[in-house]
């Protein structure tokens, strides 16, 4: 916070100059040592003046922030009871729903070439949706990296009653070491599966980052650690978000120009099949895994791996 006070103070030295007292202000270019600047700018900032200015100000940018969140929350309310108002009413049976849903059972297999027709329908005709909650979930990481990045730190200079490390207990490590090498394959069958049968990317997912959970539980961050640093995780679901966004954005624009689609269907019921589905279902699943993992590193000790 000093910091950023400093910083602020020298773009706003130029202006002050009928404030401050020219005759105790040294001569920042003559200055020798950076000491002696610091210690003037603290000795500056902590007179009652300064204080004074630095609390006007703040008490300028919270009304501003006030003002901006009441009229953002009325135009939020005011969108969302206009398209509650033009919402058919109950009981009432929309033609056009039904056309749609007919066209995903009758002909989303042939169409997408996916035995689910579930999978189908979220990741080919509804694709840019699912995209889009990949992407809060990245978000979402992001942000809580943002808001815990200090976390470890805090965590370190904290003194109090110590925690019981589950990854001590021989029990819970024998347990883990059994149980998350199955874990990890019923997640990559549900993963691979998706468009055959129920589960895909999303359950799959949910599956692999609880077994990277109960890994970091059981055998400690020293092992989850090894795999999964900060950069690896980001550069991961990086890949994965930029593999779903390009190859979706050229789907979509092949078929809206109406031009031939060269990724084949493959036979329907074969691992191979469902042209692009299978592979999007590995890119949602890893970000899901990279995320519930991340979520669970952050909370658990403010940061996730080394950097």
């Amino acid at each position: 916070m000093k910091e950023l006070l400093r910083a602020w103070f020298r773009e706003e030295l130029s202006g002050m100059e009928d404030f401050l007292d020219t005759e105790e202000k040294p001569d920042i270019s003559r200055v020798e040592h950076k000491s002696a600047v610091r210690k003037w700018e603290d000795t500056l900032l902590s007179s009652p003046e300064m204080q004074k200015m630095i609390h006007m100000r703040q008490r300028r940018y919270r009304t501003l922030y006030r003002v901006i969140a009441v009229i953002s929350c009325i135009a939020f309310i005011a969108i969302m009871l206009y398209m509650i108002a033009h919402l058919p009413r109950y009981g009432f049976k929309n033609p056009r729903a039904d056309v749609i849903a007919r066209r995903y059972i009758e002909q989303g297999l042939e169409e997408t070439g996916a035995v689910n027709i579930v999978a189908g329908m979220i990741l080919d005709y509804r694709a840019f949706d699912t995209l889009g909650e990949s992407f809060v979930l990245f978000t979402a990481l992001v942000c809580a990296t943002i808001l815990l990045r200090f976390g470890m730190r805090d965590k370190e200079q904290s003194v109090g009653a110590p925690v019981y490390k589950t990854s001590t207990d021989n029990i819970i490590h024998m347990i883990g070491f059994f149980l998350v090498p199955a874990i990890l394959m019923f997640g990559i069958y549900i993963v691979l599966n998706g468009h055959l049968s129920p589960g895909g990317g999303f359950s799959g997912g949910t599956i692999l980052g609880s077994a990277l959970i109960i890994m970091s539980a059981s055998g400690g961050f020293d092992i989850t650690d090894r795999i999964f640093t900060y950069k690896r995780l980001n550069i991961l679901t990086f890949i994965a978000l930029g593999f779903y966004s390009l190859s979706k954005g050229y789907v979509f624009f092949v078929g809206a120009n109406g031009m031939h689609n060269p990724i084949p269907k493959g036979i329907p019921g074969a691992i191979l099949s469902a042209g692009l589905i299978l592979p999007l279902n590995i890119a949602v699943g890893m970000v899901v895994a990279c995320t519930m993992y991340g979520f669970y590193s952050l909370f658990e000790r403010g940061r996730i791996g080394h950097a």
